[in-house]
């Protein structure tokens, strides 16, 4: 025998039947894993090293019902590691989830899908989240956590009394997110959420221990295959007022394909589990049915049941439309103007009493959060930890999460971004462009952004359109929506309130008087600057018009013969404080971009005219020339 595989056999010579039952349906999975890989060392070490705690978490702990994955109050599982994708595909198959079967298992690696080796979601309803890279199913799991909390604060513990678990691994913890996720876990005290971590014995040691300490967590240390043990730390777990960190160490060998094949002694053919084993672990899928029945008896009779029904299904209240169109019409009628931030404020404060499951709040720690929903999430400076957490947020549902940071931090947001676009969870982000210095006002973001698939980038140009934004991205329920906000106090560019001109992504918000000649294309503060162009060159005898972009997204959607209306036939000028990348899909042949397609040192266009350059001056003199051109 191979002295690389004692440490996995070694176990008592006598067991009693029951614990020798259990051992061997964590064989089970090990038996099930080695078939899917193959062997593979880098996907099967991890779920050969967890068997056994994830064994005991699935049929002792962990709350759901095979038979109704969606079940609302269930517990959460994210496995955050995407290499030990065969753990998940193992437990869902023995626990006799639907859509897992043999076939499926037999496609592992090979599939889109079910079969597939990362854990993808939505191609199975009992995948809770992706993992995608490196700590962001952690992070992840911190909204999900804080999700149920929120909710059962709204609804009461006898409709939402349920918790989150999550397996990561070394790689999870060396990841800056996953300190992050910590600090804001800890500092919200979310009790019901518990890490099981699988040590590998890392050069760290205890290091991730100290620091989950640290931030106020609850930390344990176990043997990985000691089922007593994690029995044991498990039930701390669930007396603990603190969030949980449990430290699984397995020694090297307990994950090597090749010593756990021999130690295994499995007989059966290739995805086959012995009846009495399968048996087991199909009634531990079974398990929450009973719990199940109990709650749908108690929401059937709860006086909130409607209301938990459509956050829960995602749906808007029927106020939502009478609070937007009230609140257009009293943005409509204001005189002065307002920055886009300062109307988003107001705009959340509006909404609030008609919007409850709204969660929102400020990421940056030197600014007021931005909404005074009852569910805010904390100031905090883990950008990129509360980005995850938001998909978090969104995927447990009955949450419409809402998080504020700057423009110039979307490059630590974007992993996480792309998530929840890929995911098609409905979220505002609400992404502030600072008035100075090239760190608050960087010229490829907003390219950058609107590159991602299935992510709406609003960039409104006054507080009527700041509203019609917000509208427009709380309606989605199919992605994630930023909106780009700017602390320059802008013109009342519009009066009428009656349409949502923003919901085509752009429009002719000034027609040229007389035959068009030119015309200007402008997102955000630089609309302003392009009405004020369009007046010099007015009074110059010259007829362009502005048309306001606020959503490219949205404008590629509409009818091209219509977009073609829009911009019109004659020069197109696109005017943005930002780089020009991209913008030759909606200029054209012959069209020219104007802006600082370099780090903007400022803001733009309330700055003195100027005969060239980014200012309503240069835009004046740019037309000219490009008329002259055309003639």
């Amino acid at each position: 025998m191979d002295a690389a595989a004692e440490p996995i056999r070694a176990r008592p010579v006598r067991m009693a039947p029951e614990a020798a039952a259990k051992r061997r349906m964590a064989d089970a999975v090990r038996a099930l894993t080695l078939d899917m890989t193959a062997g593979g060392a880098a996907q099967a070490g991890l779920p050969l090293a967890m068997a056994e705690a994830a064994t005991v978490l699935w049929t002792r702990f962990h709350t759901f019902d095979a038979a109704d994955p969606h079940w609302p109050d269930r517990d959460r599982f994210v496995l955050s590691p995407g290499h030990g994708a065969a753990l998940l595909h193992a437990l869902l198959h023995l626990t006799g989830h639907a859509g897992i079967g043999a076939a499926e298992l037999r496609a592992f690696g090979t599939a889109q899908g079910p079969g597939a080796a990362h854990p993808d979601f939505g191609v199975h309803p009992a995948i809770e989240a992706a993992a995608g890279p490196p700590g962001q199913g952690l992070a992840t799991a911190v909204g999900l956590a804080l999700a149920e909390r929120l909710l059962a604060a709204r609804f009461g513990r006898s409709l939402v009394d349920h918790r989150t678990w999550v397996i990561a691994c070394d790689r999870d913890l060396a990841q800056g997110i996953s300190h992050e996720a910590a600090c804001l876990a800890g500092r919200l005290r979310l009790e019901r959420l518990t890490v099981l971590w699988h040590d590998a014995g890392s050069a760290e040691g205890d290091e991730p221990l100290k620091r989950f300490a640290a931030c106020g967590w609850a930390t344990r240390r176990v043997e990985g295959g000691d089922s007593a043990a994690l029995v044991a730390a498990l039930s701390l777990a669930l007396r603990s007022r603190k969030p949980t960190l449990i430290a699984c160490r397995t020694p090297a060998e307990a994950g090597d394909a090749t010593a756990a094949r021999a130690a295994l002694m499995w007989p059966y053919p290739p995805f086959v589990v012995p009846h009495e084993l399968a048996e087991r672990w199909r009634a531990a899928g079974a398990g929450g049915a009973r719990r199940r029945r109990g709650w749908l008896k108690r929401l059937a009779r709860h006086p909130q049941r409607a209301e938990f029904e459509r956050v829960t299904a995602g749906q808007l209240p029927a106020t939502f439309r009478e609070a937007t169109a009230a609140l257009r019409a009293s943005l409509a009628g204001d005189q002065g103007g307002l920055t886009t931030e300062a109307a988003s404020r107001r705009i959340l404060a509006a909404l609030a009493p008609a919007l409850p499951e709204l969660a929102g709040g400020g990421i940056r720690p030197t600014r007021a959060a931005v909404t005074t929903a009852p569910s805010s999430l904390p100031q905090a400076a883990e950008t990129q930890g509360v980005a995850a957490a938001m998909n978090g947020l969104a995927l447990h549902g009955g949450v419409i999460p809402c998080g504020h940071s700057s423009l110039a931090a979307a490059d630590t947001m974007r992993p996480a971004l792309r998530q929840a676009a890929e995911m098609r969870r409905r979220m505002v982000h609400l992404l502030m462009q600072r008035p100075a210095g090239s760190f608050g006002r960087p010229a490829e973001h907003l390219a950058a952004l609107r590159a991602m698939p299935n992510l709406h980038v609003f960039r409104p140009a006054d507080a009527l359109e700041t509203a019609e934004c917000w509208e427009l991205a709380l309606r989605r329920a199919d992605g994630p929506s930023l909106l780009v906000l700017s602390a320059e106090t802008l013109p009342k560019l519009r009066g009428d309130a009656g349409e949502n001109r923003s919901a085509r992504g752009g429009y002719v918000l000034a027609e040229a008087d007389g035959p068009r000649q030119a015309t200007l294309i402008a997102s955000g503060p630089e609309v302003a600057m392009a009405m004020a162009a369009r007046a010099m060159l007015a009074q110059q005898g010259i007829a362009v018009a502005v048309v306001s972009l606020p959503c490219w997204e949205l404008f590629g959607l509409c009818d091209p013969a219509w977009r073609e209306a829009v911009l019109g036939g004659v020069p197109r000028i696109g005017i943005e404080a930002g780089s020009g990348f991209g913008w030759d899909r909606w200029l054209g042949t012959g069209g020219v971009f104007a802006g600082p397609d370099e780090f903007a040192a400022g803001s733009p266009w309330a700055e003195p005219p100027r005969e060239s350059g980014l200012s309503a001056a240069g835009i004046a003199a740019l037309v000219r020339r490009r008329i002259a051109a055309a003639a």
